[in-house]
């Protein structure tokens, strides 16, 4: 009979369900979790903006890396085909110095 009556009690089961949460959110633990968690994710020095800036920062540089090393590679290619070719170097200093022989006129058409 027992059992019975803790079904028929007169409180509506939503209330008992809020009573339940209520009870559970006035927990010390609880409170004291959910403090950590807010301090750490926006007053601490290493907070969830700023990692997610660093983040980003991180991925930017990596681009940036993967650029110049790229760079590098076409750059010391160009430099061992110049030492090892002299009309390399000469082809190189007249398109991108605009070098010229004694002598030679040099005449720009742009390109469209």
């Amino acid at each position: 009979m027992a059992g019975k009556d803790r079904y028929n009690s007169r409180v509506p089961l939503t209330l008992n369900c809020t009573m339940k949460v209520f009870r559970f959110v006035r927990n010390k633990y609880f409170l004291a979790t959910v403090a950590f968690v807010v301090w750490m994710l926006f007053f601490d020095h290493n907070n969830l903006f700023l990692h997610l800036d660093y983040r980003s920062t991180l991925n930017e540089l990596k681009q940036s890396k993967e650029h110049f090393q790229q760079q590098i590679e076409k750059t010391s290619t160009e430099l061992e085909l110049m030492k090892k070719n002299p009309r390399w170097m000469e082809k190189v200093a007249r398109e991108q110095y605009l070098m010229k022989k004694d002598g030679e006129d040099i005449y720009l058409i742009p390109e469209k």
